[in-house]
Protein backbone atom coordinates (compact mmCIF):
# COMPACT_ATOMS: atom_id res chain seq x y z
CA UNK A 1 0.00 0.00 0.00
CA UNK A 2 1.34 3.15 -1.49
CA UNK A 3 1.08 5.99 2.16
CA UNK A 4 1.84 9.23 2.12
CA UNK A 5 2.23 11.06 5.64
CA UNK A 6 -0.57 13.31 7.11
CA UNK A 7 0.11 16.53 8.07
CA UNK A 8 -0.45 16.63 11.64
CA UNK A 9 1.54 19.84 12.36
CA UNK A 10 4.65 18.22 11.73
CA UNK A 11 7.50 21.18 11.01
CA UNK A 12 11.33 21.72 10.68
CA UNK A 13 11.74 22.26 14.71
CA UNK A 14 14.78 24.72 15.22
CA UNK A 15 18.19 23.68 16.70
CA UNK A 16 19.27 25.42 19.26
CA UNK A 17 23.21 26.28 21.09
CA UNK A 18 22.99 25.40 24.60
CA UNK A 19 26.91 26.97 25.63
CA UNK A 20 25.51 26.85 29.48
CA UNK A 21 24.47 23.23 29.66
CA UNK A 22 27.91 22.66 27.62
CA UNK A 23 30.21 24.05 30.06
CA UNK A 24 28.00 22.33 32.64
CA UNK A 25 28.13 18.80 31.44
CA UNK A 26 31.80 19.23 30.70
CA UNK A 27 31.93 20.19 26.98
CA UNK A 28 33.11 23.11 25.18
CA UNK A 29 31.12 26.16 23.43
CA UNK A 30 29.47 25.12 20.75
CA UNK A 31 29.61 21.72 21.32
CA UNK A 32 25.98 21.04 22.24
CA UNK A 33 22.98 21.88 20.48
CA UNK A 34 19.33 21.22 21.40
CA UNK A 35 16.90 19.59 18.58
CA UNK A 36 13.52 21.33 19.72
CA UNK A 37 10.57 18.50 18.86
CA UNK A 38 8.79 19.49 21.75
CA UNK A 39 7.67 22.29 19.87
CA UNK A 40 5.68 19.76 17.11
CA UNK A 41 2.40 19.52 16.64
CA UNK A 42 -0.99 19.83 18.44
CA UNK A 43 -1.37 18.36 21.55
CA UNK A 44 1.42 19.98 24.12
CA UNK A 45 3.96 18.76 21.73
CA UNK A 46 6.26 16.01 21.11
CA UNK A 47 8.22 13.79 18.96
CA UNK A 48 5.33 10.89 18.62
CA UNK A 49 3.78 13.57 16.41
CA UNK A 50 6.59 12.92 13.70
CA UNK A 51 5.54 9.01 14.07
CA UNK A 52 1.60 9.50 14.42
CA UNK A 53 1.50 11.42 10.86
CA UNK A 54 2.44 7.89 9.42
CA UNK A 55 0.57 5.63 11.51
CA UNK A 56 -2.88 7.45 11.65
CA UNK A 57 -2.31 7.80 7.57
CA UNK A 58 -2.59 3.78 7.76
CA UNK A 59 -5.88 4.33 9.53
CA UNK A 60 -7.79 6.68 7.49
CA UNK A 61 -6.35 3.95 4.45
CA UNK A 62 -8.47 0.72 5.91
CA UNK A 63 -11.16 3.26 7.06
CA UNK A 64 -10.54 3.45 10.29
CA UNK A 65 -12.98 5.63 12.69
CA UNK A 66 -11.41 4.78 15.90
CA UNK A 67 -7.40 4.67 17.13
CA UNK A 68 -6.72 2.28 19.95
CA UNK A 69 -3.51 2.48 21.83
CA UNK A 70 -1.49 1.54 25.00
CA UNK A 71 1.26 2.72 27.26
CA UNK A 72 1.67 3.77 30.63
CA UNK A 73 -0.80 6.36 32.51
CA UNK A 74 1.10 9.26 31.73
CA UNK A 75 2.12 7.96 28.03
CA UNK A 76 3.39 11.13 25.93
CA UNK A 77 2.78 8.78 23.31
CA UNK A 78 -1.31 7.93 24.14
CA UNK A 79 -1.55 12.00 24.86
CA UNK A 80 -0.71 12.70 21.41
CA UNK A 81 -2.79 10.13 19.63
CA UNK A 82 -5.60 11.87 21.97
CA UNK A 83 -5.05 15.21 20.03
CA UNK A 84 -4.30 13.08 16.51
CA UNK A 85 -7.76 11.75 17.19
CA UNK A 86 -9.11 15.13 17.65
CA UNK A 87 -7.89 16.86 15.02
CA UNK A 88 -8.93 14.03 12.85
CA UNK A 89 -12.36 12.91 14.03
CA UNK A 90 -11.61 9.70 14.79
CA UNK A 91 -12.49 8.33 18.15
CA UNK A 92 -9.60 7.51 20.72
CA UNK A 93 -9.46 4.66 23.37
CA UNK A 94 -6.22 4.44 25.74
CA UNK A 95 -5.91 1.69 27.63
CA UNK A 96 -3.43 2.30 30.19
CA UNK A 97 -1.62 0.23 32.41
CA UNK A 98 -2.63 1.21 36.04
CA UNK A 99 -6.00 1.98 37.92
CA UNK A 100 -8.09 5.20 38.18
CA UNK A 101 -6.63 8.23 40.32
CA UNK A 102 -8.91 10.33 42.18
CA UNK A 103 -6.29 12.79 41.44
CA UNK A 104 -5.50 12.73 38.35
CA UNK A 105 -2.41 14.95 37.09
CA UNK A 106 -0.40 15.49 33.78
CA UNK A 107 -0.86 13.77 30.21
CA UNK A 108 -4.37 12.13 31.82
CA UNK A 109 -6.06 15.84 31.73
CA UNK A 110 -4.98 16.43 28.70
CA UNK A 111 -6.60 13.05 27.41
CA UNK A 112 -9.62 13.98 28.69
CA UNK A 113 -9.57 17.73 27.25
CA UNK A 114 -9.24 15.51 23.65
CA UNK A 115 -12.25 13.48 24.63
CA UNK A 116 -10.36 10.11 24.88
CA UNK A 117 -11.71 7.19 26.59
CA UNK A 118 -9.34 5.18 28.98
CA UNK A 119 -9.43 2.02 29.73
CA UNK A 120 -7.46 1.05 32.65
CA UNK A 121 -5.61 -2.05 32.66
CA UNK A 122 -4.52 -3.12 36.22
CA UNK A 123 -1.07 -3.59 36.79
CA UNK A 124 0.18 -5.60 33.79
CA UNK A 125 3.25 -6.17 32.07
CA UNK A 126 3.95 -5.66 28.72
CA UNK A 127 1.94 -8.71 27.27
CA UNK A 128 -0.80 -8.43 29.55
CA UNK A 129 -1.22 -4.80 27.99
CA UNK A 130 -1.17 -5.91 24.48
CA UNK A 131 -3.98 -8.26 25.78
CA UNK A 132 -6.14 -5.67 27.14
CA UNK A 133 -5.72 -3.72 23.99
CA UNK A 134 -7.17 -7.27 22.00
CA UNK A 135 -10.12 -7.23 24.02
CA UNK A 136 -10.85 -3.66 23.41
CA UNK A 137 -10.40 -4.09 19.77
CA UNK A 138 -12.55 -6.87 19.78
CA UNK A 139 -15.67 -5.11 21.88
CA UNK A 140 -15.26 -2.32 19.38
CA UNK A 141 -15.87 -4.24 16.20
CA UNK A 142 -18.55 -6.41 17.87
CA UNK A 143 -20.16 -2.78 18.29
CA UNK A 144 -19.88 -1.89 14.79
CA UNK A 145 -16.79 0.10 14.81
CA UNK A 146 -13.88 -0.20 12.23
CA UNK A 147 -10.86 0.14 15.11
CA UNK A 148 -7.18 0.42 14.23
CA UNK A 149 -4.10 -0.29 16.75
CA UNK A 150 -1.61 2.16 17.06
CA UNK A 151 1.39 0.32 18.09
CA UNK A 152 2.96 1.17 21.86
CA UNK A 153 4.93 3.80 21.27
CA UNK A 154 3.59 4.57 18.11
CA UNK A 155 7.07 2.20 16.68
CA UNK A 156 6.58 0.46 13.38
CA UNK A 157 8.28 0.09 10.37
CA UNK A 158 6.20 2.46 8.65
CA UNK A 159 6.25 5.12 11.38
CA UNK A 160 10.13 5.14 11.43
CA UNK A 161 9.97 7.14 8.27
CA UNK A 162 8.97 10.00 10.32
CA UNK A 163 12.33 10.28 12.25
CA UNK A 164 14.05 8.84 9.21
CA UNK A 165 12.90 12.38 7.54
CA UNK A 166 13.50 14.04 11.14
CA UNK A 167 17.27 12.50 10.63
CA UNK A 168 17.79 14.24 6.87
CA UNK A 169 16.30 17.42 8.09
CA UNK A 170 19.04 17.14 11.27
CA UNK A 171 21.91 16.50 8.82
CA UNK A 172 21.35 19.79 7.15
CA UNK A 173 21.02 22.07 9.82
CA UNK A 174 24.03 20.42 11.78
CA UNK A 175 26.23 18.73 8.92
CA UNK A 176 29.27 18.02 11.28
CA UNK A 177 26.99 16.23 13.73
CA UNK A 178 29.07 13.63 15.48
CA UNK A 179 26.65 12.38 18.23
CA UNK A 180 23.07 12.99 18.18
CA UNK A 181 21.67 11.78 21.88
CA UNK A 182 17.76 10.40 21.84
CA UNK A 183 16.02 8.94 24.44
CA UNK A 184 15.27 5.49 23.67
CA UNK A 185 11.48 3.97 24.75
CA UNK A 186 9.75 1.76 22.20
CA UNK A 187 12.89 2.35 20.00
CA UNK A 188 11.11 4.07 16.83
CA UNK A 189 12.77 7.55 17.30
CA UNK A 190 15.93 6.14 17.70
CA UNK A 191 15.79 3.59 14.40
CA UNK A 192 14.10 6.40 12.38
CA UNK A 193 17.25 8.40 13.25
CA UNK A 194 20.09 5.54 12.48
CA UNK A 195 18.42 4.70 9.55
CA UNK A 196 19.46 7.98 8.16
CA UNK A 197 22.36 9.35 10.35
CA UNK A 198 24.11 5.57 10.78
CA UNK A 199 24.26 3.99 13.71
CA UNK A 200 27.46 5.18 15.05
CA UNK A 201 26.49 8.35 15.22
CA UNK A 202 23.25 8.19 17.62
CA UNK A 203 23.33 7.31 21.31
CA UNK A 204 20.09 6.14 23.17
CA UNK A 205 19.75 6.31 26.43
CA UNK A 206 17.07 3.66 27.60
CA UNK A 207 14.68 4.77 29.46
CA UNK A 208 12.77 1.12 30.63
CA UNK A 209 9.99 1.03 28.31
CA UNK A 210 10.78 -2.36 26.97
CA UNK A 211 12.96 -5.19 27.70
CA UNK A 212 14.88 -5.27 24.97
CA UNK A 213 16.35 -2.43 23.63
CA UNK A 214 18.60 -3.87 20.89
CA UNK A 215 16.24 -5.99 19.38
CA UNK A 216 13.57 -2.91 19.75
CA UNK A 217 15.29 -0.86 17.49
CA UNK A 218 17.02 -3.40 15.36
CA UNK A 219 13.14 -5.28 14.66
CA UNK A 220 11.91 -1.51 13.70
CA UNK A 221 15.19 -1.61 10.73
CA UNK A 222 14.03 -4.77 8.75
CA UNK A 223 14.03 -3.04 5.60
CA UNK A 224 17.37 -1.60 6.23
CA UNK A 225 19.12 -4.30 8.35
CA UNK A 226 21.18 -2.49 10.72
CA UNK A 227 23.47 -5.41 13.39
CA UNK A 228 22.39 -5.03 16.92
CA UNK A 229 25.71 -4.87 18.23
CA UNK A 230 26.46 -1.74 16.20
CA UNK A 231 23.76 -0.11 17.98
CA UNK A 232 25.11 2.97 20.60
CA UNK A 233 22.57 2.01 23.52
CA UNK A 234 23.21 2.84 27.06
CA UNK A 235 21.61 1.16 29.74
CA UNK A 236 22.71 2.65 32.58
CA UNK A 237 20.09 5.47 33.84
CA UNK A 238 16.53 3.43 33.88
CA UNK A 239 17.10 3.05 38.09
CA UNK A 240 14.94 0.89 39.68
CA UNK A 241 12.49 0.89 37.19
CA UNK A 242 10.46 3.11 34.27
CA UNK A 243 8.22 5.04 36.47
CA UNK A 244 10.34 5.10 39.26
CA UNK A 245 12.67 8.79 39.98
CA UNK A 246 15.99 7.90 38.71
CA UNK A 247 18.56 10.49 40.58
CA UNK A 248 20.36 11.32 37.74
CA UNK A 249 17.59 12.00 35.34
CA UNK A 250 16.11 14.18 38.12
CA UNK A 251 19.26 16.37 38.40
CA UNK A 252 19.50 16.94 34.89
CA UNK A 253 16.12 18.26 34.80
CA UNK A 254 16.98 20.68 37.51
CA UNK A 255 20.50 21.24 35.52
CA UNK A 256 18.40 21.84 32.20
CA UNK A 257 16.11 24.14 34.02
CA UNK A 258 18.86 26.26 35.73
CA UNK A 259 21.26 26.90 32.98
CA UNK A 260 19.04 27.18 29.64
CA UNK A 261 15.82 27.20 30.72
CA UNK A 262 14.94 24.32 29.00
CA UNK A 263 11.84 22.14 30.75
CA UNK A 264 12.68 18.23 30.57
CA UNK A 265 10.98 15.37 32.64
CA UNK A 266 11.87 12.29 34.67
CA UNK A 267 11.38 9.56 32.47
CA UNK A 268 12.76 10.24 28.98
CA UNK A 269 14.53 13.66 28.33
CA UNK A 270 15.99 13.47 32.02
CA UNK A 271 17.41 10.28 31.18
CA UNK A 272 18.40 11.03 28.03
CA UNK A 273 20.68 14.26 29.28
CA UNK A 274 21.52 11.99 32.36
CA UNK A 275 22.88 9.59 29.69
CA UNK A 276 24.79 11.92 27.55
CA UNK A 277 26.22 13.48 30.88
CA UNK A 278 27.43 10.11 31.56
CA UNK A 279 28.70 9.64 27.98
CA UNK A 280 30.82 12.96 28.41
CA UNK A 281 32.35 11.43 31.88
CA UNK A 282 33.06 8.11 30.40
CA UNK A 283 34.82 9.69 27.26
CA UNK A 284 32.16 8.38 24.96
CA UNK A 285 31.54 12.26 23.98
CA UNK A 286 34.23 14.74 24.05
CA UNK A 287 34.70 17.59 24.25
CA UNK A 288 35.14 19.41 20.93
CA UNK A 289 32.50 16.85 19.34
CA UNK A 290 29.80 18.60 17.83
CA UNK A 291 26.41 16.63 19.71
CA UNK A 292 22.78 17.27 19.26
CA UNK A 293 20.58 16.05 22.56
CA UNK A 294 17.15 15.51 20.89
CA UNK A 295 14.19 16.80 22.57
CA UNK A 296 11.90 15.07 22.32
CA UNK A 297 8.77 16.59 24.56
CA UNK A 298 7.01 15.34 27.27
CA UNK A 299 6.32 18.61 29.92
CA UNK A 300 3.10 17.44 30.82
CA UNK A 301 4.51 14.40 31.97
CA UNK A 302 6.63 16.29 34.77
CA UNK A 303 3.20 17.35 36.42
CA UNK A 304 1.94 13.53 36.19
CA UNK A 305 4.76 12.51 37.92
CA UNK A 306 4.50 11.62 41.39
CA UNK A 307 7.91 11.74 43.17
CA UNK A 308 9.30 14.78 40.52
CA UNK A 309 5.50 16.86 41.70
CA UNK A 310 6.42 16.69 45.74
CA UNK A 311 9.87 17.91 45.13
CA UNK A 312 9.52 20.41 42.49
CA UNK A 313 7.19 21.70 45.40
CA UNK A 314 9.37 21.39 47.90
CA UNK A 315 11.41 23.82 46.11
CA UNK A 316 9.08 26.20 45.95
CA UNK A 317 8.24 25.96 49.77
CA UNK A 318 11.64 26.70 49.84
CA UNK A 319 11.71 29.73 47.16
CA UNK A 320 13.77 27.50 44.70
Amino acid sequence: MSLSPLDLGSVRTPVEVADRLSDAIGLGPGDLLVKRDDLLGPGGGGNKIRKLEWTCAEALAVGADTLVTSGAAQSNHARLTAAAGARLGLRVVLVLAGRPDDDAQGNLLLDALFGARVVWAGDVDAPGLRAAADLVLADLRSEGATPFLVPFGGSSPSSVRGYADAGAELAEQVPDVRHVVVALGSGGTMAGLVSTLGAERVLGIHCGAVPDPRSAVAGLLLDRPVARDSLRIRTDQVGTSYGDLAEPAWRAVLLAGRTEGLVLEPTYTGRALAGLVAAVRDGDVRRGERTVLVHTGGLPGLFGHHEARRRLRELARNGG
